[in-house]
């Protein structure tokens, strides 16, 4: 976990920097940096509990944040790998509003280190389960208590997501609500602007709004409207955005998880140091350019 083993920041010539610059597109630079904060996302998921330095808790709890961080690392690869050639910007959309959610959750946790907050969190996903497994059983007693194949396979699943929780049925039926989004990033101290940036807007590009259809799906052309063309690009405000919001999530991980505070903000350090060379790269640019960044 020492910074020097961590993974070197992307690295620019000048031919590409004065490229961006003649071109007035900063994408190519700003996917290195989204790039590189989801190799350090899985990067990061693969601290041990054995690791020294690391707090004594609860495995289930550990595999809660190791589990959302590697989530954010998986789908903004998988951005990477989508928006490679400058397309699919209407999928990476709804990924990255994916991506913001896991990361707002992982920091609420870190920040709100309880079993309560922990065991909510955990019980809001199987309470689907619970739901599911009682009309599998309605339609088992339905049929005269035959079981079929499928349905068995179904409650061996549902059953295995119970055990590896640790909670009990009751338990989770009992359990107290899960905040919403909005109350997340308020408890974790950021602006009302987050959540209508992150989470209002990009719900847009999730269900298909007004919005999204015109800045996705629809075209106009002499007054005619139409289906548009596959050639949406990732806007560059995601490819600074969400790499901030996972490295601030990150930090909060770091501050709850590492007991030994040298280490600790040694650590903290390192991910500030990146934030805020991705935000003064970002602030050039607006200033340089201030058509390319406006706009979701």
């Amino acid at each position: 976990m020492e910074a020097m083993n961590i993974p070197l920041p992307p690295e620019f010539s000048d031919e590409l920097l004065l490229e961006c610059q003649d071109g007035g597109d900063y994408r190519p630079v700003m996917f290195e940096w989204y790039k590189y904060v989801g190799h350090l996302a899985n990067y990061f998921s693969c601290i041990s509990l054995a690791s020294p330095s690391i707090r004594d808790m609860n495995p289930i709890y550990h595999s809660v944040l190791i589990g959302l961080l590697n989530r954010c690392s998986r789908l903004m690869l998988s951005n990477v790998t989508l928006s490679h050639e400058g397309l699919y910007g209407e999928t990476t959309s709804i990924i990255d509003r994916c991506v913001f959610e896991s990361a707002i959750k992982l920091n609420w946790m870190c920040s709100n280190p309880t079993d309560d907050y922990f065991n909510r969190f955990i019980a809001e996903g199987l309470k689907t389960e619970i739901e599911l497994k009682q009309k599998i059983e309605e339609n088992i007693r339905a049929g005269g208590g035959k079981v079929m194949a499928i349905e068995e396979r179904m409650l061996n699943s549902i059953d295995n997501y119970f055990t590896k929780s640790g909670l009990t049925e009751e338990f989770i039926n009992q359990s107290g609500k899960l905040p919403n989004l909005a109350q997340m990033i308020e408890r974790i101290g950021h602006d009302r602007l987050a959540y209508v940036v992150g989470q209002r807007i990009g719900s847009h590009h999730v269900h298909g709004t007004w919005v999204s259809l015109w800045y996705h799906y629809l075209d106009e052309t002499d007054g005619v409207i139409g289906p548009r063309d596959h050639n949406c690009p990732t806007h560059i405000n995601q490819y600074f955005y969400v790499p901030l919001v996972v490295l601030d999530a990150i930090n909060a991980y770091f501050q709850y998880l590492i007991v030994e505070q040298q280490e600790r903000d040694e650590m903290v350090g390192v991910i500030d140091a990146i934030s805020d060379e991705i935000t003064t790269l970002f602030h050039e640019i607006s200033t340089s350019d201030r058509e390319v960044v406006n706009g979701i």
